[in-house]
């Protein structure tokens, strides 16, 4: 590094008479930053009158948009800048600044900078700034350097930087490399560091080639030539009259942390006194005297006072002094000054009174005031603003009121006023009330003085209290008189106890309550008049002072019983202290660095809490009277017996290293040579932490299923509409079963567990659950039969009758399920609305976890390999980086999202699908849905988010949308949205062709088959081996005394209800997601919350986390806050969730077959009936439809004919369009008398080699590492 040390020596000296003194050239700085004056010529002279023989700018210096023939040689004076400096839009090639040696930044250009230097070249020409002259600049004690775009400039990139900016870490720091190719290279003895090219335009290093020992700046690279601490730019010597400069205050050449106070502690008298050697700051000098135009504020010099302190003068020095209350301002009266033409207080001047402590001039209130002026179009006066004069304290005309607002009996806004001067009277009276039919009290409990003029109290019918005061005793002149009468008789007032409090003196009161009086009869506090002082109670302690209570001093501690806290003011009358006791003084702490008269003084408290003073070489306080117990020092004796403690400790360790060195040895090889010989292959334990997974997987044997038709076909199997008959018993359980091909290989045979085994372990209301595997030779899942098909279908068929409230439960019920993925770790991958199933038009459950990825404990993203993806419902970073996060899975609900609200529109359709990369990256989304306001798409829009942390989580959106789903019709607009009805789902298209095959008739649901006593009601009268009869009730209750009522009491939520009433709780709000209350994310009402069902180890299988238990005996519904009200008659449609249907039940009467939509479900006298909750989760997705006869027969999930490919299977199956085949030809195959085709390819799943023949996509030009954006 380099270091000037053949003129070193002349430098220090130089430098010492260069320091600024308190009485150097000080100028003010600016601060208009790129703000120019037209004429650059006034421009420059502005400069060069500012900064003309100026050392110390107090501000900051800009130097702008000077012209190259400007001379600046007047810029060498200066040697301080307090705050930045700012050089840009110039032409001149040099700038002069050479002796500037700090720059404090307490102010920062842009915020960040303390020296900014661009734009300084003329665009059109060959010139501009060359060479900055800064060769004496080493410190800058706040803020970052900005050197830019300057495209002449020379040898700013060669500048050591971080040694000129105190904190280089923190502060930015931007200086790019020189872009001119004409710049001279730094003289041979600068080491690569210069100003210039000159000999002595080398940098001054002056705290990087410091030694470590050093805490700041330094004058050579040993220990002994560290500078003072409180030096700033470096120094000759080690003392602090040696600095350059002054990191903090200047106080007559020596560099000190602060200015000698004011006051100093005395340790004698134990009291703070003042200092007769007392400087105040001035920029960064201690002065004895602030400049004349400056004020004293504490230690400061300051320009102005604070808003909460007023100037006075005091020993000829102009001091901020702290306001007791409200600082005095003077305000013009009616009639004076700038109220010279006002005859009233009115509306339009009222404002005008704010904060005024004292009136010059009079206060008058007319009618037309009080009550508005039409002819000057001067409105009423609002009562409430009345209150901006209980700051007044003095009027020095006279107070006149001849007319006030109804609905104000007194005058208590002006219950500070204590003066009324007279100066200037009316009629000969300075205060005047005339009348006023609602007054009844004056409450001026204030005054004490009307110093010239006559009282006029006249006319008042309502006032009470005059009599009692003696107006005598507010007159300052003999010849002043009082004029009351026609007011309200004494007599009556004495009647209606309008007459003073007890605790006022005979001297009378302005109005009722004992802080009225004028005097009190016993003792006071503050204005209030009390009986007792808080001499031994209370939560504030007081003594008193003849009959004026005063508080302790709040260093006194509060006596119990009988004792006194305290005897007088202030903190040296405690009985005891609360804190510390400083001799005679309690103080909360013990002096620590108190400023004295010569030192600093610290004082350490004893046991007793009392402070005492440490030794007198202490200089950072102590914890005793001996020079060991000082703060820094530390005793000899207990060091070299710490030394050899811990030698002996040392000794001791590595003794005992070295043994079980040669232990741990011999035991490795005896470990070694039994692994050998006994083949041990004993593992390490690494413990991940994660809970076990204690899921109950069902093993089905393949005799108790029986497959009925095809219901689709994926990528590794086929679904099946089936029945599960368990063995040994007699009921039939509607299923889907998915079957593994039998050509898939070992790989597929892993995947499909890996699918069962995600199914078997996610547990949810809206998840799909696995009933159970069949390990025959082709691997069968079974799931529940869903007969309403998937939702993507379901919003085709019924687009008609959806309405806002079911859409937005959906999208809690999916958001649910996702949040609940996301906390068990797994990312699903494949949500799309094909991929919801539909249990009943209020309750859906996600599916097809074919694609779902669980995350290591320590997992952030998934890596997928090849393969087929949806990519019009993936996330930028799943289609470039194939990686998937929750936040991915965000991106894919908002897509869902918008295939609801479009009703099963297409999702960029019409744009192959290799185009979407481009278009999300140009920043195209899906456009916004008709029906949707802008709250719910910019829902969407969050959820398309590039950067994958900024979407929002799954519990944000279950949150948001559930707060929608309270007010569904302000969200989505849709026309005729109250009068929509869901038809029964017997009208459904798919639900019928599930019902086409015989063997679908008298079947038991899963649930009641699984859960026989899930509602905790006394027992079905079924046994295990019971089956649905289609000629009777499905259950017969064996208690007798259980009736109907006790049963709706016991089974919440699960009623039979008619179509009408089923079709409007569907459109109604009473779907499970509706009621937001019962999940704490929702935010909602907090809601009674339902009784679990109790375990029991005797259950065969656990219950379906879905149906939500009641308390048995419940004899009232839900208030609209969901609180239960006593029992009364009610329509059934007024329950808070639909009845969902066991949809493969049909009922029988006479033979005849009765639909579910029937009119009449009960016959009377068959008892009551209840119809279990019914639970359906298949592994499929609906590929076709049975439309009616007006219906037309297209599947409007596969209605895109861009990149259908129709194969030709060995077998009449249905494949799963959710994954794309290699085959090349077309079948179709007939089913119930038509023809159809046998696959229809999703043209969404594609592989990223059928983006681009060929190639893969490449990453996005502006990503440069290979994360999730």
């Amino acid at each position: 590094m380099f270091w000037m040390d053949h003129d070193h020596h002349l430098l220090c000296k130089t430098c010492i008479s260069n320091i600024p003194s308190p009485f150097s050239a000080v100028c003010a700085g600016t601060e208009n930053k790129l703000s120019t004056l037209s004429d650059l010529e006034q421009q420059y002279r502005t400069l060069r009158k500012y900064y003309e023989n100026c050392e110390v700018v107090m501000g900051n210096l800009e130097i702008t948009s000077i012209d190259r023939s400007r001379d600046l040689s007047f810029l060498r004076s200066i040697r301080e800048v307090t705050g930045y400096v700012l050089v840009a839009l110039n032409q001149f090639d040099y700038l002069p600044l050479e002796n500037l040696r700090i720059i404090r930044g307490t102010k920062m250009y842009e915020d960040r900078y303390a020296l900014a230097i661009f734009l300084n070249y003329r665009r059109d020409g060959n010139f501009g700034l060359r060479q900055l002259g800064l060769k004496n600049l080493t410190e800058i004690l706040q803020g970052g350097v900005y050197v830019d775009q300057n495209k002449f400039l020379c040898h700013a990139d060669t500048i050591h930087w971080q040694d000129i900016v105190k904190n280089a870490r923190v502060s930015p720091l931007v200086v790019p490399t020189n872009s001119s190719v004409t710049c001279q290279k730094c003289h041979k003895s600068c080491n690569g560091r210069c100003w210039g090219p000159k000999e002595d335009q080398c940098q001054s290093l002056t705290k990087t080639v410091c030694a470590e020992q050093c805490d700041g700046r330094c004058f050579g690279p040993w220990v002994s030539n560290c500078c003072h601490r409180e030096c700033a730019g470096g120094c000759s010597g080690p003392k602090d009259t040696d600095c350059f400069a002054c990191t903090n205050f200047n106080d007559s050449g020596a560099c000190v942390t602060q200015c000698p106070q004011p006051f100093v502690y005395n340790p004698t008298t134990f009291q703070l006194e003042s200092n007769p050697r007392a400087k105040y700051t001035y920029g960064a000098f201690c002065v004895k005297k602030c400049p004349h135009n400056f004020v004293v504020d504490h230690s400061s010099c300051v320009r102005a006072c604070p808003s909460n302190k007023m100037e006075v003068e005091q020993n000829r020095i102009k001091m901020c002094i702290a306001c007791t209350d409200i600082c005095p301002k003077a305000c013009d009266g009616i009639g004076t000054a700038s109220l010279q033409s006002a005859q009233t207080v009115d509306s339009s001047n009222i404002d005008k009174f704010t904060n005024c402590t004292k009136i010059n001039g009079n206060l008058v209130f007319l009618i037309t005031g009080i009550k508005g002026d039409v002819y000057h179009n001067i409105k009423a006066l609002d009562p409430e603003k009345l209150n901006v004069f209980r700051t007044v304290r003095e009027i020095t005309g006279f107070l006149n009121i001849q007319s006030w607002p109804e609905n104000m009996t007194d005058l208590s806004v002006f219950s500070n006023l204590a003066t009324i001067g007279g100066r200037a009277l009316y009629s000969g009276i300075s205060f005047l009330v005339l009348k006023q039919q609602w007054i009844s009290s004056l409450q001026l409990q204030s005054l004490n003085e009307i110093s010239a003029g006559n009282v006029y109290i006249t006319n008042n019918s309502q006032l009470c209290y005059y009599n009692t005061v003696n107006w005598t005793g507010l007159f300052r002149a003999n010849n002043q008189k009082v004029l009351i009468r026609n007011n309200r008789d004494p007599k009556e007032c004495t009647t209606e106890q309008m007459v003073c409090d007890p605790l006022c003196s005979d001297a009378g009161c302005w109005g009722p309550g004992p802080d009225q009086c004028l005097s009190c009869r016993y003792f006071s506090r503050g204005r209030i008049c009390v009986d007792t002082c808080n001499l031994y109670e209370g939560e504030v302690r007081e003594y008193d002072n003849g009959s004026v209570c005063v508080e302790c001093d709040a260093q006194c501690e509060r006596a119990d019983g009988d004792s006194l806290t305290c005897h007088g003011p202030g903190p040296d009358h405690c009985v005891k202290c609360l804190h510390f006791k400083d001799g005679p003084n309690c103080v909360d702490k013990c002096p620590d660095g108190l400023q004295g008269a010569n030192s600093f003084i610290f004082k350490y408290a004893e046991a007793n809490n009392e402070c005492h003073p440490c030794h007198s070489n202490c200089t950072q306080g102590c914890i005793g009277p001996r020079l060991q117990d000082c703060i820094g020092m530390m005793d000899r004796t207990p060091l070299i017996a710490a030394g050899v403690i811990g030698g002996l400790f040392v000794v001791v360790i590595v003794a005992l290293s070295v043994a079980v060195s040669v232990r741990r040895k011999s035991i490795k090889k005896k470990r070694a040579l039994r692994r050998f010989l006994e083949t041990e292959l004993v593992e390490p334990l690494t413990p991940s932490g994660t809970a076990p997974n204690q899921a109950q997987l069902r093993i089905l044997k393949e005799t108790e299923l029986k497959r009925v038709k095809i219901l689709g076909s994926g990528a590794f199997g086929t679904v099946y509409k089936g029945i599960w008959v368990p063995e040994g018993e007699t009921v039939k359980i509607p299923v889907a079963i998915k079957i593994l091909n039998e050509a898939t290989g070992p790989k597929a045979n892993v995947e499909f567990m890996d699918e069962a085994l995600i199914m078997a372990s996610m547990e949810h209301p809206h998840l799909v659950r696995l009933l159970g595997v069949c390990l025959s030779p082709t691997i069968q899942l079974v799931t529940q039969l869903m007969p309403h098909g998937c939702l993507l279908d379901y919003v085709h068929e019924y687009k008609d009758n959806i309405g806002s409230q079911l859409l937005l439960n959906w999208c809690v019920q999916i958001a649910k399920g996702m949040m609940y993925l996301e906390e068990r770790r797994l990312v699903h991958r494949d949500l799309a609305a094909r991929n919801v199933l539909v249990k009943s038009p209020n309750h859906i459950k996600i599916t097809d976890f074919g694609l779902a990825r669980l995350l290591d404990i320590n997992e952030k993203e998934y890596n997928a390999d090849g393969g087929k993806m949806p990519i019009k419902w993936m996330a930028l970073e799943c289609i470039h980086y194939r990686k998937f996060t929750h936040q991915s899975d965000v991106w894919s609900y908002g897509v869902t999202i918008w295939e609801l609200m479009t009703f099963g529109g297409k999702p960029y359709d019409g744009i192959p699908t290799r185009d979407i990369p481009d278009l999300l990256e140009k920043g195209e989304r899906l456009p916004q849905p008709p029906i949707c306001t802008i709250d719910v798409y910019m829902v969407m829009v969050k959820c398309w988010m590039i950067d994958a942390d900024s979407r929002p989580k799954f519990k944000e959106l279950a949150t948001e949308f559930c707060r929608m789903a309270r007010d569904p019709q302000r969200y989505l607009v849709i026309q005729g949205d109250d009068r929509m009805k869901l038809p029964s789902p017997n009208d459904s298209t798919f639900f019928q062709s599930l019902l086409d095959e015989e063997e679908l008739e008298d079947l038991m649901d899963a649930e009641e088959y699984l859960v026989p006593h899930a509602f905790n009601i006394p027992p079905l009268a079924y046994t295990p081996r019971t089956h649905v009869d289609s000629n009777r009730n499905q259950f017969v209750y064996q208690d007798p005394s259980f009736d109907m009522e006790d049963m709706l009491g016991t089974i919440p939520r699960v009623l039979s209800l008619s179509p009408g009433d089923q079709s409007a709780g569907g459109q109604g709000g009473s779907g499970p997601e509706h009621q937001c209350f019962e999940d704490q994310r929702c935010n909602g009402t907090l809601r009674k919350q339902a009784t679990p069902r109790p375990s029991s180890t005797g259950q065969r299988y656990s219950a379906d986390p879905t149906i939500m238990l009641g308390e048995r005996g419940a004899r009232g519904d839900t208030d609209q806050d969901g609180y239960l009200t006593a029992m009364r008659e009610k329509a059934t449609s007024d329950y808070l969730n639909p009845v969902e249907e066991n949809p493969f039940v049909t009922r029988r009467r006479n033979g005849a077959a009765l639909t579910l939509d029937s009119s009449n479900p009960y016959q009377a006298g068959s008892g009551p009936r209840v119809e279990d909750e019914y639970v359906n989760e298949p592994l499929y997705l609906n590929t076709f439809h049975n439309p009616g006869k007006n219906r037309q027969d297209k599947n409007k999930t596969f209605d895109n004919p861009e990149y259908w490919q129709h194969s030709l299977p060995p077998k009449a199956t249905l494949h799963n369009p959710e994954y794309l085949q290699d085959c090349s030809t077309r079948f179709f195959y007939r089913q119930n008398g038509r023809i159809r085709p046998a696959v229809a390819e999703n043209q969404e799943y594609l592989t990223e080699f059928a983006l681009k023949p060929g190639t893969v996509l490449p990453p996005p030009p502006y990503r440069q590492r290979n994360t999730v954006v």
